[in-house]
């Protein structure tokens, strides 16, 4: 099947995005059984037997199905699913499945976790999560976090970062966006880039009020207001943020537009990046494909053909080596002509 076809046969699941998601590469199975899947896994693991096996079962079902299944392995057998996987598999390949194993909200806390954890805060990482994520989601790693590390996540994003940029982080968090009415106020259109464009003392801009913006109109609005910014200003908004701020804090501005404005390309961008140049950053890569194979992966794909004259599958089946390749793969599911 083409990308085009893919794209197309997934349209008319727009309003059934609770079942289907929206543009994801991996949806329920439709001839899915549970006591089939458990036996097989069951007795590969077992065994030590074909490591591909595993992968082709946790990658044709969606999250739903894999949580059933991890819930009968447990019933059935009365072992831990993904502690059995655990000590059967090791390194990037064990700790992919293990993460798309785990439901969503889980392995964000998890990521979020261990982006704070270690000698060096993964500001990259901070970013990627939380200016992509819906105000449900945040509440739900809010939620996951505290039970899993009996800390508020609010608490070590203070801990690990400083001000300004812990201020946008600690709004991202809070998941205080307003959702897209379908009604254009051109008045806070105005309103809004003034605000953006007005310097304070020695030039600068005040960042608290960019924040409460950013972090709390609707993505809609805000694609408007950059253009009025534009149009205000001999500048872009990234021209303004790159001129008037520095450091994590004009990182992770500059991550959000980019979000705001294109999420898959943005998406896009974050695997290329992760694939080029010495070594490859094979976290990212699993991360962003486990992350958003239910949402919009096929999107994704079209955004990395057309920026970079190449298909992600090609890229995956040339940048990743051995069993993770073929795990991602799996994840990217077909080539894009």
């Amino acid at each position: 099947m083409t990308l085009t076809q893919e794209i197309l046969s997934s349209l008319h699941l727009a309003d059934k995005t609770g079942a289907w998601g929206t543009l994801g590469t991996i949806r329920p199975l439709k001839s899915f059984d549970q006591d089939v899947a458990v036996e097989k896994l069951a007795e590969t693991l077992e065994t030590k037997g074909n490591q591909q096996l595993i992968i082709d079962i946790v990658t044709s079902l969606n999250n739903d199905q894999r949580q059933e299944v991890i819930k009968l392995y447990k019933d059935c057998t009365k072992q831990d699913l993904i502690a059995k996987i655990q000590k059967a598999l090791s390194g990037d390949l064990e700790n992919a499945i293990v993460g798309l194993l785990k439901t969503p909200a889980a392995y964000d806390a998890q990521e979020l976790r261990a982006s704070m954890k270690r000698m060096g805060t993964d500001e990259a990482t901070l970013n990627e999560i939380l200016c992509t994520r819906s105000n449900t989601q945040l509440r739900e790693i809010q939620e996951i976090y505290r039970q899993e590390y009996k800390t508020e996540l609010e608490k070590n994003i203070i801990s690990d970062t400083s001000e300004p940029y812990t201020g946008l982080l600690l709004a991202l968090a809070k998941g205080k966006r307003e959702q897209d009415a379908g009604i254009i106020d051109y008045g806070l259109i105005k309103q809004d880039s003034k605000v953006l464009s007005a310097l304070g003392p020695k030039n600068t801009p005040n960042s608290d009020l960019w924040i409460r913006i950013l972090t709390e109109r609707s993505l809609g609005h805000l694609r408007r207001v950059f253009d009025q910014y534009s149009n205000d200003n001999t500048m872009d908004i990234e021209d303004g943020i790159k001129k008037h701020f520095k450091g994590d804090f004009q990182k992770a501005s500059l991550t959000l537009v980019a979000v705001i404005k294109n999420t898959p390309l943005y998406f896009a961008d974050r695997l290329h990046n992760a694939m080029k140049g010495l070594g490859t950053n094979e976290k990212t890569l699993s991360r962003i494909l486990i992350s958003r194979s239910e949402i919009d992966l096929l999107s994704i794909r079209v955004a990395y053909r057309i920026k970079y004259g190449k298909s992600l599958y090609s890229s995956l089946q040339s940048e990743v080596k051995e069993d993770l390749q073929s795990y991602l793969l799996s994840l990217c599911r077909a080539e894009d002509l």
